[in-house]
């Protein structure tokens, strides 16, 4: 049995078939297929079954797939987005809109040469459905054929509460039409009108002798729509516009472009199962001068699976840090299974769900992916952000980070952990939503303040409405006991539900801005707004050898080499006896030529079965220091351990050739060859020793 916990937020996260696929993500759109370049099923569902339901962002992806599986894999979350009842096997909403389809080629366009659906009155019908109440005009002798139909009750749909929707017969002849007041006006539904073409008042005042009602609808489809001269805007907005876009107005079409970014490493079990999300990413510098990406990633549901008296799920996080030419920076993976009871189960299944993480990042511009996924029930979400981590000795202000808790002693004091600054917990919103009997607890950094700022500077905190400031709170820089961190309180009793903005800015002694940040929020009206349970996920602290391990790294995948150096050389020095920490520091020894080094901290490990993950770069210093026999050694170890490898065979045929054993480097270079025929080079080395031969 599976529980859905409902929250009322969005989630997305896909399998992945191995963290390094996620450096293929694209970062472009792909090219954009035609129409005739789909094979007729594919061309006709998207021409004739969905055109009029199929949302744009959803047709634009699905002209950028590339075969059939990923058409169908699409077909499927298509589907599955409009499915009103999840759970069960049937779809309710594709059968309905394909018992429309035949309606329309059933019973409409019997006077036009092409079916049904493609009539007038099919398309308004498979959009809207069964109209509430229909009249039908057709043997007035003053009025052409005309037919309305009434539908009420459909605002969700972004419709007025009440309309009209008419057809008729243009010159009376052929098939109904979709009637215009604007496009026709009411002295084309006349057969004898006589009077001023261009008079609307006119030919109204004579339809209005007719049938009143038949006048009404001429001038304007909305109930109560105001009148005047000329035939109503609304209407046309209406029946151009906003019943066009009624099929997909409670559609949330984002999960396409998902489904098109992560299609690649995405296991088909999760493709149709995108979910929403809301997402807050922020940069905040510790107090040793790092700093650290704060995330938070709430989704709309999230599942549970029953086993016994337990409640399962199993979270697995995945992201990835790339700077702006797509060269990876950094990547983590996380697995987090979660088990409740029932009283637990109980507490949180009417609340909101936040997991939340954190990790230190070194200067620069960067894109960010995070992707969660649950692999109970087969869920996926996605975060993407733009970061950038700016040079810590420049004067810059924060985005501003905006919360309705702050623990200002927190238990987890002296922790690293997400939305934790010094002893301070913060617990943001990423929807910046508020209720009236809140507090908005706001939080920004500045860095690069100078002796004179710190002493004269002030910061200024204003609250604006339809942009007019209305709450403003001025202090000096020099109040604050931490001139790097900032936090204010604004108790929101006052305020009435609306939208807002919130700014902050740094003024000089004469009061004169110069810099400022601002921050979107809002109040409901609701009393108890939600707030989510928290999945927080604390990592080791700052003096902790694995900061400097993930700091080394990136600036290793920056190609910083003297800094990834030093952090690195650091990581290792406080934990000599990680394997991790030795091989990225043998990596970057690698780089820089210290191939005897690398002997040295490999010796350890060499001893054990931590040995095979040391083997080859091992085994290229030796190559690189002309120990040519011992470097045979180990790529051959290597070999019985892990197989055949293509790199690991020509270094052994190229030690070979170099000791002038050649039997022994071509039985190396012909196994290469037959792994992978197309390495031109070396195929005519090994052509030509044969020959000599």
């Amino acid at each position: 049995m599976q529980y859905i916990i409902i929250v009322k937020i969005k989630f997305i996260f896909p399998l992945l078939l191995s963290l390094s696929l996620i450096s293929t993500l694209p970062l472009f759109s792909q090219v954009k297929k035609s129409l005739k370049d789909l094979g007729e099923t594919y061309r006709k569902w998207l021409e004739e079954e969905v055109v009029y339901i199929i949302t744009p962002n959803e047709k634009e992806v699905f002209l950028q797939l590339e075969t059939d599986r990923e058409r169908e894999i699409f077909l499927n979350a298509f589907w599955k987005q409009r499915d009103p009842t999840p759970g069960t096997p049937a779809n309710e909403y594709k059968q309905e809109h394909y018992s429309r389809i035949k309606y329309a080629n059933t019973w409409f366009g019997k006077e036009s040469p092409g079916p049904g659906w493609r009539s007038d009155m099919g398309r308004i019908y498979i959009m809207l459905g069964l109209p509430q109440a229909i009249q039908k005009h057709e043997n007035l002798p003053e009025v052409f054929p005309l037919i309305i139909w009434f539908y009420g009750g459909m605002i969700e749909y972004g419709l007025p509460n009440a309309f009209n929707v008419v057809f008729f017969k243009k010159y009376g002849m052929g098939d109904y039409e979709l009637y215009s007041p604007v496009k026709y006006g009411p002295q084309h539904l006349l057969i004898h009108y006589k009077g001023d073409a261009t008079s609307y008042i006119d030919a109204y005042s004579e339809l209005f002798n007719v049938d009143p009602t038949i006048a009404e609808v001429s001038m304007t489809l909305i109930p109560g729509d105001s009148q005047s001269l000329s035939p109503s805007l609304a209407s046309e907005i209406l029946i151009w516009q906003k019943v066009p876009s009624a099929p997909y107005k409670k559609v949330e079409d984002s999960y396409a472009k998902k489904l098109l970014m992560y299609k690649d490493i995405v296991e088909v079990d999760y493709t149709a199962n995108y979910i929403e999300n809301d997402s807050l990413v922020k940069v905040i510098q510790d107090k040793s001068g790092i700093f650290f990406v704060h995330y938070l990633i709430e989704p709309r549901r999230l599942t549970f699976e029953q086993y016994l008296d337990r409640f399962l799920s199993n979270l697995e996080i995945i992201g990835k840090i790339s700077d702006l030419n797509g060269r990876t920076i950094y990547q983590f993976e996380r697995t987090v299974p979660i088990e409740f009871n029932e009283g637990q189960i109980t507490n949180i299944k009417n609340k909101l769900f936040s997991f939340q993480g954190m990790f230190p990042l070194v200067t620069g511009q960067y894109r960010f992916n995070l992707l969660l996924k649950n692999s109970i029930s087969k869920e996926f979400t996605s975060v993407e952000s733009e970061i950038t981590i700016p040079e810590a000795s420049s004067l810059r202000i924060s985005s501003l980070i905006l919360a309705n808790k702050l623990d200002i002693n927190s238990k987890h004091k002296g922790k690293n952990k997400p939305f934790l600054i010094e002893g301070s917990q913060l617990v943001p919103s990423p929807r910046n939503d508020f209720s009236p009997q809140e507090t908005l607890y706001l939080f920004l950094q500045i860095q690069g303040l100078t002796e004179d700022l710190r002493e004269n500077a002030f910061l200024e905190y204003s609250i604006i409405r339809d942009d007019k400031k209305i709450h403003s709170l001025v202090k000096g820089i020099k109040e604050y006991p931490k001139q790097t961190n900032f936090f204010e309180e604004f108790p929101l009793a006052n305020l009435p539900a609306a939208y807002y903005k919130i700014k902050a800015s740094l003024l000089n002694k004469n009061q004169e801005e110069i810099l400022s940040e601002q921050s979107r929020f809002y109040v409901t009206a609701v009393i108890n707004l939600p707030r989510p349970w928290v999945l927080s996920l604390p990592i080791p602290p700052i003096e902790d050898p694995a900061t400097a391990h993930i700091l080394g790294n990136q600036f290793l995948n920056k190609k910083d080499l003297q800094k990834a150096k030093s952090l690195l050389e650091e990581a290792y020095n406080k934990n000599p006896n990680s394997q991790n920490y030795a091989l990225s520091l043998s990596r970057v020894l690698f780089i820089a030529k210290e191939y005897q080094r690398i002997k040295q901290i490999a010796l350890p490990f060499l001893k054990d079965q931590r040995k095979y993950a040391f083997l080859q770069i091992v085994g290229q210093s030796c190559q690189a220091l002309g120990e040519l026999n011992e470097a045979i050694s180990h790529y051959k170890d290597y070999l019985s351990h892990f197989g055949t490898n293509i790199i690991i065979l020509n270094s052994i045929g190229k030690c070979y050739y170099q000791l002038g054993n050649t039997k022994e480097a071509l039985i190396a270079w012909e196994k290469s060859l037959e792994l992978n025929p197309g390495q031109e080079e070396l195929k005519t080395l090994v052509k030509s020793l044969k020959e000599k031969k």
